[in-house]
């Protein structure tokens, strides 16, 4: 699987844009500024493909990206704190909801959780709600070049305990030193 290969399809803003592909896709989820797209560039080997921003809620529709001919990413806007109104935050989380429950060639949703803090109830409900309705997701844990090795051990551990995850069922990533970056590759390619 190419990783190199990408290309951006689109950016969609409801269920009648969704595109028609014959691909699975990979959703990317998590709470607004955790560092999805700096994943997602880390990932495709690239520095800015996926817009970043240190402003929360900069992503703000189902962004598709086609990789290798033969799978689908898909950027979902960060949830939590954006400074949008109420009434946009409650089309988002129907949207989303629909996507993720609905879509037929979503195959896996990467949670981005950031390993520095402790568990937050946002990413705690999204990985229960995700148990709950049978769909298969991948914890990552994310921003582990601002722990120590110890640290990194015993942050992730705390998380496991709380989201009732093995290490196995996870992992530890770095966009900015490229840890677990091979991984999540062998990961999601082995989604085809």
């Amino acid at each position: 699987m190419n990783f190199n290969k990408v290309e951006f399809l689109l950016s969609v803003f409801s269920k009648k844009q969704l595109p028609d592909l014959d691909y699975p896709e990979i959703a990317f989820a998590g709470r607004s500024n955790v560092g999805k797209s700096s994943l997602i560039n880390r990932l495709l080997n690239r520095r800015n493909f996926v817009k970043t921003s240190s402003k929360p809620g900069k992503t703000q529709s189902l962004n598709y990206f086609e990789v290798g001919e033969c799978l689908c990413l898909v950027d979902l806007p960060g949830y939590g704190y954006a400074k949008v109104p109420k009434k946009m935050q409650a089309f988002w989380q129907s949207f989303i909801t629909d996507y993720l429950l609905t879509r037929e060639s979503l195959v896996c949703v990467v949670v981005i959780i950031d390993g520095r803090h402790e568990l937050k109830q946002q990413d705690r409900e999204l990985i229960d709600w995700l148990k709950h309705n049978n769909k298969s997701f991948l914890p990552v844990y994310t921003k582990m070049d601002k722990l120590s090795k110890n640290q990194q051990m015993k942050n992730a551990a705390a998380l496991d305990a709380a989201l009732v995850l093995k290490p196995e069922d996870r992992l530890l990533f770095s966009a900015k030193t490229g840890q677990g970056c091979s991984d999540l590759q062998s990961r999601l390619a082995s989604y085809l």
